[in-house]
């Protein structure tokens, strides 16, 4: 069976919706889930569900100990789920190809520093857009720079608030993330 690794800094509905998929299919286990913020949602599903958690800072994120902890659990994918902080170049070299992202909108449109959840869809309804979506990427040393695995498209409507727009972008995250994480843990071997 695959493991998982989540990492997420808010509220977790995305870290939910691949649990909730992964507990009816069998075919990974969400492994341990990574946070930085102590009153993170995702820490209450974390608890509910029983799967280990790990509370990081700034520091510990840089920390070869955090590579090891990671590297213990044997991740045939870590998974970025509205985690905020850009992933350290040793974790990328430690992980090579198996750190994958999703992003609320259509790259490289809306990506970078900054730019994440609400900000992102402020920015696309203010610019007047016809259409956004979601894109998950694998994650390098760059905000949102690296391949892109899949892309979902979505209306922007012409009376749409960021929380409109918001709504729906969810609606992609939860079907598409998990289905894309079963894609991919299909076609690599388990080392």
């Amino acid at each position: 069976m695959h493991s998982l690794i989540i990492f997420a800094s808010g509220a977790g509905s995305n870290a939910a919706a691949i649990i909730t998929y992964f507990k009816q299919n069998h075919e990974a286990k969400v492994a341990l889930i990574v946070s930085n913020k102590v009153d993170a949602g995702v820490l209450e599903i974390a608890k509910k569900e029983e799967i280990p958690f790990l509370i990081i800072n700034k520091q510990t994120l840089h920390q070869t100990l955090l590579i090891e902890q990671l590297g213990d659990v044997k991740p045939s994918l870590i998974v970025l789920a509205g985690f905020m902080w850009k992933m350290p170049e040793a974790i990328v070299h430690a992980f090579p190809g198996k750190i994958i992202n999703i992003h609320p909108a259509l790259l490289p449109g809306y990506g970078g520093k900054g730019m994440y959840g609400h900000h992102v869809h402020h920015a696309v309804v203010a610019a007047k857009e016809k259409e956004s979506g979601i894109t998950i990427h694998y994650v390098n040393e760059a905000y949102d720079e690296a391949n892109i695995i899949l892309q979902a498209r979505c209306p922007v409507q012409e009376n749409d608030s960021p929380d409109d727009l918001a709504a729906r972008i969810h609606k992609l995250e939860h079907f598409y993330y998990p289905r894309t994480i079963e894609y991919l843990l299909n076609n690599i071997s388990i080392k």
